[in-house]
């Protein structure tokens, strides 16, 4: 499981290591959120109605699901199940919400947390996806700073301050070589001081 704030730079990130693991499958989430130009249905989401999110959740088919801004964001749990008895491993882009519903029906999960490098570069990422007006970007910066608190509820946290080493990072945990990414490490106490003001 990956979760971030908003503007952290984890879609970006999940894309690269995608790329660098040929073991990993992606888990696409159904979303209530409206489609982005960019985005195609069925590849980056299952864009899909709130009644149709609501028949999922009552048909016990999400793994996990949960609110994040006036949105909802739901994983199939027969899809995780499939990629997993295919013999690959499965990446959850999440958030702690999510996490923390993944880590109670998986317990052999391991979860990863993205910190950005201060709010200042956290803010200025929202500003420059130019897709949300100056209420929605305060109001996302806010919102982060209350995700950021749920950090250490995580396995590993990745600092994107550099994209390649954040990757890289990335890399290392998921190949079982991220012990110096641990969540319990005394160097991030410093950066969450300051993130979370």
């Amino acid at each position: 499981m990956v979760a971030a704030p908003s503007g952290a730079g984890k879609t970006s990130l999940v894309r690269a290591l995608m790329k660098r693991v040929p073991d990993l499958r992606f888990s696409i989430s159904y979303t209530t959120r409206r489609q982005r130009e960019t985005e195609k249905h069925e590849h980056d989401y299952f864009f899909v109605t709130r009644e149709q999110f609501q028949q999922r959740i009552d048909a016990g088919d999400f793994l996990e699901h949960a609110q994040v801004f006036d949105n909802f964001y739901g994983t199939s749990r027969s899809q995780v199940q499939g990629i997993l008895d295919s013999g690959h491993n499965v990446l959850l882009e999440i958030d702690w919400q999510g996490a923390r519903q993944i880590r109670r029906a998986m317990p052999q999960s391991q979860s990863i947390f993205i910190l950005p490098p201060s709010r200042a570069e956290l803010e200025r990422r929202l500003r420059d996806r130019k897709t949300d007006s100056d209420e929605v970007i305060a109001r996302r910066l806010r919102d982060s700073i209350a995700d950021m608190s749920h950090w250490n509820e995580f396995d590993y946290v990745v600092v994107n301050d550099d994209f390649e080493r954040a990757v890289n990072d990335l890399q290392a945990i998921v190949e079982d070589r991220g012990d110096a990414f641990r969540a319990t490490r005394s160097e991030l106490q410093t950066l969450v001081r300051s993130l979370l003001g």
